[in-house]
């Protein structure tokens, strides 16, 4: 059984669970540690004991151990990603891909370490320095979803670790593979004891210990609308600083200047890559009438040509959906959609493949409005509507008309139109003749409205939530 890991050692757990591959539910991947809240609280416990020393330790130190997960992390991206592919789904190249980011993130943020900024300005009193320091906030819980099981914790951690917090770690229950790889390669980085802590387990009593406990002084949830909206209260209501980063139903419009191949393709990899699991997944195709059949058209040809099958095969261009709930959810989707009246221009069945799996044909509808369910609600699978616009003017208005906004692209030739559009998009990340799903390791990560609450994520714009600022006065 894979322990948890808490105040320096490897502990089990109260009770295990077994990591089932969703390409081939045969496949049992290895049985991990589930904390109970008695365990959690240990956690706790120890990175509050471990956090003053932390928040004061040398910036070099922290450097060096964030430059060694990244190294190790990169040196071993193969083995991670396909670790990662047989537990999440995700084909290979994507799960070693992910490896990689998760490395560049810890390497970027070893150099964050010396990069700490203050400032130091004239008082308008008289025989005063002012001096504004940023410090670490504390003891931080790291919430993480399912979806990229080791890019959005390394993004999390790293930069928790790096500003001098100390950090609890709870991975979602359904790729604990992932999590604990990552958490053996931290235990060896040379950190103090307690300053990390894999503490994994269910939502309700893991993550429930870290939000009632006022010694974990930060939350830092990806995940559900549903449970970003219980996490941001019961952080709020206790004035626990917290980062919340949820969903999105975002819009790709596509134009008729707009060069049909780069739309396609946008369009594609957006929409159905991942198997569509991605808060950015563009699941919304709004396309101006003149190029919406030939646009229709060569998607649907672009999707009978991709192959859907075991993430590991070599030939596999998208794999299975994580596990039963969620094909049930997608499917569940796939009927409302044509009870709604949309036309299912292309797949939406089960697939049989030579493993039992979890596999859907990416389903395509067409003749969608902008206020059917599946137009405006978070799937979470690779399910897209595409939906007619009159004009520019009218597409920007159905792409900003949502509760959500994450990402949110455009597919045009108009210099004219992508300008406007990137002031006028309702959404925290704007694309323009690219996919809306993929973003830089080093810039920052979040939405508006309902996809997002608090700081952003990723990038130098990371202090704003893993930092408190302190105006000193001095007198001279």
């Amino acid at each position: 059984m894979k322990q948890n890991y808490i105040n320096g050692a490897w502990v089990d757990g109260a009770t295990a669970v077994a990591n089932i591959n969703p390409s081939d539910t045969s496949d049992v991947i290895g049985h991990y540690a589930q904390a109970d809240a008695q365990q959690a609280t240990l956690a706790i416990a120890a990175a509050a004991a471990a956090a003053p020393g932390w928040a004061l330790s040398n910036i070099q130190m922290r450097a060096d151990a964030l430059d060694k997960i990244g190294s190790e992390i990169i040196a071993r991206k193969e083995e991670l990603g396909t670790l990662l592919s047989r537990e999440e789904g995700k084909t290979r190249a994507e799960g070693i891909g992910e490896a990689g980011r998760a490395g560049a993130i810890f390497k970027y943020f070893a150099q964050e370490c010396l990069r700490l900024r203050g400032d130091k300005l004239a008082s308008v009193r008289p025989n005063l320095d002012v001096e504004i320091t940023r410090e670490p906030v504390g003891v931080v819980g790291v919430i993480a979803p399912w979806n990229f099981p080791i890019a959005i914790p390394a993004w999390k951690i790293a930069p928790a670790l790096a500003y001098g917090n100390c950090v609890l770690f709870k991975p979602a229950e359904l790729v604990p593979g992932s999590a604990w790889a990552l958490a053996e390669i931290i235990s060896r980085a040379g950190l103090p004891a307690g300053v990390f802590n894999l503490v994994m387990g269910r939502g309700g009593v893991v993550g429930q210990a870290f939000l009632n406990d006022r010694r974990v002084n930060a939350i830092s949830f990806t995940g559900s609308v549903e449970t970003g909206a219980k996490v941001a209260q019961a952080a709020i209501g206790r004035m626990a600083k917290v980062q919340i980063e949820m969903g999105g139903k975002n819009p790709l419009v596509i134009l008729n200047d707009a060069d049909l191949a780069t739309a396609v393709h946008c369009a594609v990899q957006g929409s159905f890559f991942s198997t569509g699991q991605r808060c950015t997944a563009s699941s919304r195709l709004i396309v101006e009438k003149g190029i919406y059949p030939a646009f229709v058209a060569a998607v649907r040809e672009k999707l009978a040509a991709l192959t859907i099958g075991d993430a590991l095969a070599a030939d596999t261009d998208i794999g299975p959906v994580v596990d039963a709930g969620q094909l049930e959810q997608d499917l569940s989707y796939i009927q409302i959609g044509r009870d709604e009246g949309a036309t299912l221009a292309f797949g939406g069945e089960r697939l049989v493949r030579a493993s039992n799996g979890f596999y859907l044909r990416p389903a395509l509808f067409t003749d969608c409005s902008n206020d059917m369910r599946i137009s405006r609600e978070e799937i979470f699978g690779p399910v897209a509507s595409v939906i007619p616009a009159d004009n520019y003017e009218h597409a920007l208005a159905m792409a900003n008309d949502s509760e959500f906004g994450l990402s949110s692209g455009i597919c045009t030739g108009s210099l004219k139109h992508a300008t406007h559009f990137k002031r006028a998009a309702q959404a925290g990340m704007v694309m323009v003749n690219v996919p809306t799903a993929g973003v830089d390791y080093h810039v920052p990560f979040g939405g508006s409205k309902g996809s997002s609450y608090g700081a952003r994520e990723q990038g130098g714009y990371a202090a704003e939530f893993f930092t408190t600022v302190k105006t000193a006065y001095c007198g001279v």
